[in-house]
């Protein structure tokens, strides 16, 4: 009995001693600043906290301080912080870099021929907005938040947190903690002129740092007792050092917070400046550097911090129910609409109500709708519905409706070109666009294009296009029909393609494109032949069905390192204007390629391609035609290395390339290819497309990735011709 009141007057005293120890515990409050890349050094100062037992109670940041401090909040230790920004692109984090894959085939197409894109309203040439709208950061952040997405009381985050914006439209600060977490963190660090403003409750907000760069009076009232802050800012600069447009909008960001921060600095308990003098706002690529200047940084005031160490441990965050990535929607709210239907908006998202989604999904249907350039802001939340997730949509429609395009290219088929776009959004209905190209050069070409996107449902469309170009052409041994010309060992020919298509087209799993329509043709051909000069005129116009399907998952499309492509049409020809050289007639081609990457830098693509025509129709027109590389493929034309351009003809083919790629430096390419083809006239009614290619080449060559497009530089040569080509190709095909 003795032994046991003994054991139970210890255990009070320890308990007594434990709560009185806990009620004398101060409240640390963690005060982080603004300071673009520069403020990865949070992390380092981070680590020094949690290594000195030190519990932080209530955190408020802005700019990079809301991030970092936003991510500490939500249960993130600063080992799992330090390890998302290690892996993090930031590349492609600050643009609007959209994966290919993730696009619609209209999308992909005007990312490949254009080089520059420019608002044009009013007749007047603007600029961007901005050079991002921050939704790579956004669906990070959103994915990183995940078990916070409910959460609309910042207190009742494991860890107090609030942060700063400003009101760009008063210049007022806005005090940020309740709401929908990730968008207030995205508020906090939206960087003017970098970012798109973000709206929140009526009121458009940029980066905080404009007017509060250190919210300690903030993260007092919360009730701290010590703070410790953490100032990555920069001091202002001589004219000297003021040399681009970064430091500029930088200094000016600054002019304010200078001498607010001498009060400010005083005022905090443990202040922490790390040396960062050496790095910008835009340092990501030392973020390592930047992370260790914090913690050395710490060590000067270690024993301060070892003096408000309880032996806290910071667990790590563990996700709720282990689902990272995935979301079941119940609904999908989206806000009403002046130009785009539901129905649109639903088809790029790419996912329904009722769907099980992972976050990598929805970024997917996110660039999908940003792609799409017709909407100015794209904001999200989630809203708890049981087990579910309601899915909140906030657009707003983009006011710049026209924009002027550019782009640049050369070939040594067609020639030199400037290509001028002029881009029209809702033209006529809801959901369309209008886009006529028109291009000066050695070959003028025009192309029209109306398009009505309903998204899953059944699109329409028009297009118009003139092509042309003048070549000297030899006629091959083995295909001595050129366009229907015999007996001509060559000729010098001007030919022309002028065609009017309507069709409709739907996506199908968002995976295929399946579509058909009517086609009205005309082909002229003029040539003065070698030998007599004599002109020779074909002049044809056709009425024709036609029907595609196409699957595209290419992650790039000129250098692809991963994924599939396939085309397949069918087109029937009905009407000619010379009926009495016109019998019916259908062709049919396929095409299909795989990317296999092999490592990080080497890819092998393998592709195999065919062709065939039905009916004993005057066809020459349409033959397949076979050679060259680097031009804007039209009709049955397709490349060939070994051979230049129109050299090879037939009704019928069976061809396939290999190409070994290797990315030896960022976007510089060396490739190899070798490819493979049978083509004649009726191939396919016989094993004759089955026997031993009669044509073959080779080809080195060197490629660049710029932001005019592809440049591209092959030597190509024949083993049956001996005869070598070198051919130069620059810019997007058009």
């Amino acid at each position: 009995m003795k032994n046991n009141l003994l054991l139970l007057l210890f255990v009070l005293i320890g308990f007594q001693n434990s709560f009185s120890q806990e009620k004398e515990r101060v409240k640390v409050g963690l005060v982080l600043s603004g300071g673009g890349a520069k403020g990865l050094a949070h992390i380092g100062v981070l680590k020094a906290i949690e290594e000195a037992g030190v519990k932080i109670d209530y955190i408020g940041g802005t700019s990079m301080g809301a991030i970092v401090g936003g991510l500490y909040a939500s249960g993130y230790n600063a080992a799992q912080i330090d390890s998302i920004f290690k892996v993090s692109d930031f590349d492609q984090l600050l643009k609007d870099y959209i994966p290919r894959s993730s696009k619609n085939f209209y999308e992909k197409e005007n990312d490949e021929r254009y080089a520059l894109t420019l608002p044009f309203d009013k007749w007047k040439v603007g600029i961007p907005y901005s050079y991002s709208k921050g939704l790579n950061i956004y669906g990070l952040l959103n994915k990183l938040l995940h078990n916070d997405r409910h959460t609309r009381d910042f207190n009742q985050l494991p860890i107090p947190f609030l942060c700063i914006a400003t009101d760009i439209e008063t210049g007022k600060q806005v005090l940020l903690d309740h709401g929908y977490l990730s968008q207030a963190i995205m508020a906090s660090a939206t960087f003017p002129s970098l970012f798109s403003p973000v709206l929140i409750d009526g009121k458009l907000l940029i980066d905080g740092g404009v007017v509060n760069n250190y919210p300690i009076d903030e993260v007092k009232k919360l009730g701290a007792d010590v703070i410790i802050g953490v100032d990555v800012q920069s001091g202002l600069k001589s004219r000297e050092d003021l040399k681009n447009a970064t430091r500029i909008l930088v200094q000016i960001s600054n002019l304010q917070m200078m001498e607010k921060m001498e009060v400010k600095k005083e005022r905090t308990d443990i202040y922490i400046k790390p040396d960062i003098s050496d790095f910008t706002v835009i340092s990501f690529s030392d973020g390592a550097a930047i992370v260790k200047k914090g913690e050395e940084a710490s060590a000067a005031v270690y024993e301060q911090l070892k003096a408000l160490g309880t032996n806290y441990k910071k667990p790590k965050l563990e996700l709720c129910d282990g689902k990272k990535d995935t979301l079941t929607i119940s609904e999908i709210q989206i806000n009403k609409l002046n130009n785009y239907t539901r129905a649109y908006v639903i088809g790029k998202l790419g996912f329904r109500t009722g769907a099980t989604i992972a976050y990598d999904k929805l970024k997917v249907g996110i660039d999908n709708l940003n792609a799409t350039q017709n909407f100015s802001s794209l904001g999200y939340s989630f809203e708890k519905n049981g087990d579910e997730d309601v899915f909140k949509l906030n657009l707003i429609e983009n006011q710049i409706t026209s924009f002027l395009r550019f782009g640049l290219h050369y070939d040594d088929l067609y020639k030199s070109g400037v290509l001028v776009n002029l881009n029209k959004k809702k033209m006529i209905f809801k959901n369309d666009v209008a886009s006529l190209d028109f291009v000066l050069g050695d070959n003028i070409r025009y192309n029209f294009d109306y398009y009505i996107d309903n998204g899953f449902y059944w699109s329409f469309g028009f297009k118009s296009r003139f092509n042309s170009f003048n070549k000297n052409v030899a006629a091959n041994s083995q295909t001595a029909n050129i366009f229907g010309f015999t007996g001509l060992n060559s000729i010098n020919l001007d030919f022309s393609d002028f065609s009017h298509q309507a069709y409709v087209q739907t996506l199908f799993k968002q995976k295929f494109i399946v579509g058909a329509g009517v086609e009205l043709k005309n082909i002229k051909i003029t040539s003065e032949t070698i030998d007599n000069l004599t002109p020779i005129f074909k002049n044809n116009s056709f009425l024709s069905i036609f029907g595609n399907l196409k699957y595209d998952s290419l992650d790039n499309f000129y250098f692809p390192h991963e994924g599939w492509y396939f085309s397949g049409s069918v087109q029937s020809f009905i009407y000619s204007s010379r009926k009495e050289e016109f019998t019916k007639f259908t062709y049919l081609k396929s095409e299909l390629s795989k990317a296999f990457p092999i490592s990080n830098h080497f890819t092998a693509i393998a592709q195999i391609a065919g062709g065939f025509s039905i009916g004993e129709g005057q066809n020459a027109y349409f033959d397949f035609i076979l050679g060259g590389f680097g031009f804007n493929r039209i009709n049955n034309f397709d490349y060939f290395y070994g051979y230049d351009f129109l050299s090879l003809y037939g009704n019928s083919f069976v061809k396939s390339t290999v190409t070994l790629d290797y990315r030896f430096y960022r976007k510089h390419h060396l490739n190899f290819t070798g490819n493979y083809a049978n083509i004649g006239n009726k191939l396919f009614d016989s094993d004759a497309w089955l026997e031993r290619p009669n044509f073959s080449g080779y080809a080195f060559g060197y490629g660049l990735e710029t932001i005019f497009g592809p440049l591209a530089v092959k030597h190509s040569w024949s083993p049956e011709t001996r005869n070598h080509y070198t051919w130069f190709s620059i810019g997007y095909h058009f």
